[in-house]
């Protein structure tokens, strides 16, 4: 059931407000900021790879309120320097970076230009998921425009976030096509020195256009022939030798683990989703689709591929059927560079953890949540053993509990579990206790494994979603509706 759009939200198109973006031949231009972008196919062109740097523009909260006009049409962009038809947020891919404060408001005007219906989801963000709010149930038609007014809590934990389509059975496809940005919310002044913000996605290119996803791929959760890099296939990313780097990673991909291979950078994992922690030393990091993670890196005195290894997910098969596997093999992310005279960004010192740790709290109820695959006119994609509803309410929760989750998967394939507004603590993943503080939005949960997590139901009444992250998986059905009250 999509919920219905009020007099107030819907605009006409063109409107805008003080400080929203306006798109002309020179490209687009912020109201207020120094941040710019040009049309996609101006300024450098990449080669097939090994091209410089590039980031998207950055728009920027001020006096407490970043108001934008968000427009989702295709667009001709250039991919290796090949002009590619895509879906893209104003023209480009990925969409401008959303920068913002706690406390924050963000007023979007979602300019529907396709031709299907589309809404978008703030990925992570703690923010109400009722009316006009980060609201997975609303439907955006062609030709509509929607205001979105989605207010961040004072005490908003900074981090790197993201946003993207969440209209079921469209999330993949739009995804894929090339619908998604980042989200920044930390008190920083964004400029030059700012960290880098790495969009990490994948697409599949035939004739000029984004390919189609046969059925097959669709069952295993599609992954694109060519991966990227804010939109630029494996660029440069250079600055003087021995200078710290601080990298804000976001993997973007419909189903693509990174696993990302970090030696010979001195890597220093600071955060993980929305979560932070003490800098530890680490070679590899994974991302499950959804995840991001903050990273500090020292430049080499010669250049090191950052590799995405290949990655087995499992199969598409039913116990002793067996099935195609998902499989990807290495890809290259980016390349870092020595370059004497590159800019060298500044390190903030690290952010301290400020949510509560829920192993010393008493638990107020326990279920149990089981992602399944199953036969039955085909493969299906089950969560509890039933296929998506909106119009029903799988769990039901009170405001001010805390609840301990199992998530089981007992199919033959991972599946990444995301829960929308609550961030989730593992507390046992494989039958192993977590020694440390580890909140996540994305919890991966392996083929025929289980994970306890604990949820602070601490504010927000209303309806959400949680779901595979595969998004193909959660266009196929598995995905639940949770209210709390």
């Amino acid at each position: 059931m999509s919920e219905g759009i009020t007099r107030r939200q819907v605009l006409a198109l063109g409107a805008a407000g003080a400080g929203a973006l306006a798109v002309g031949a020179t490209g687009l231009v912020v109201s207020g900021l120094s941040s710019q972008v040009g049309t996609p196919e101006s300024g450098p062109v990449p080669g097939p790879g090994g091209g410089a740097w590039a980031e998207p523009a950055v728009l920027t909260s001020q006096n407490g309120l970043l108001e934008l006009d968000l427009r989702v049409a295709e667009a001709n962009v250039l991919i290796g320097g090949s002009a590619v038809r895509m879906l893209s947020y104003n023209g480009t891919v990925p969409g401008p970076t959303l920068h913002l404060r706690p406390g924050d408001r963000l007023r979007v005007w979602l300019r529907n230009e396709l031709g299907e219906p589309t809404n978008v989801h703030t990925h992570g963000l703690r923010v109400s998921a009722v009316g006009n709010g980060d609201n997975p149930f609303l439907r955006i038609d062609p030709g509509q425009t929607f205001e979105y007014e989605i207010d961040l809590p004072d005490d908003h934990p900074s981090g790197v976030f993201w946003y993207h389509p969440h209209q079921h059975g469209l999330v993949a496809d739009q995804l894929f096509g090339g619908l998604y940005g980042a989200i920044i919310v930390d008190e920083d002044d964004w400029s030059d020195t700012a960290p880098r913000v790495v969009v990490v996605s994948d697409v599949t290119i035939a004739g000029g256009s984004v390919a189609r996803v046969a059925g097959v791929d669709r069952m295993l959760g599609r992954t694109g022939e060519t991966l990227l890099t804010n939109g630029l296939v494996a660029p440069r990313l250079a600055a003087p030798s021995g200078s710290e780097q601080r990298l804000l990673v976001i993997n973007a991909c419909a189903s693509r683990y990174l696993d990302m291979g970090l030696a010979g950078l001195n890597a220093r994992l600071r955060g993980l989703d929305s979560g932070h922690r003490d800098e530890e030393l680490v070679d590899r990091v994974l991302l499950v689709p959804g995840n991001r993670a903050d990273l500090v890196i020292t430049t080499p005195a010669r250049p090191v591929d950052l590799i995405a290894a290949g990655y087995d997910r499992g199969q598409a098969g039913m116990g002793m059927m067996g099935g195609p596997a998902a499989m990807v093999s290495d890809a290259l992310m980016l390349t870092v560079t020595p370059d004497a005279s590159a800019s060298v960004p500044d390190i903030s010192p690290p952010t301290p953890e400020t949510h509560p740790d829920l192993r010393d709290v008493t638990v107020d109820g326990t279920r149990t949540i089981t992602m399944q695959m199953g036969m039955g006119g085909g493969m299906r994609f089950l969560i509890d053993g039933r296929a998506f509803d909106p119009d029903r309410v799988d769990q039901q929760v009170s405001i001010g509990t805390v609840e301990e989750w199992t998530i089981r998967n007992t199919s033959p394939m991972d599946h990444p579990f995301h829960l929308h507004i609550w961030p989730m603590q593992i507390i046992r993943a494989e039958g192993a206790e977590t020694a440390e503080l580890d909140i996540r939005d994305v919890v991966d949960v392996p083929a025929g494994s289980s994970v306890v997590v604990r949820i602070a139901f601490d504010r927000f009444p209303g309806r959400t979603v949680y779901h595979c992250h595969i998004l193909d998986h959660e266009d196929l059905g598995m995905m639940g509706v949770i209210e709390a009250g």
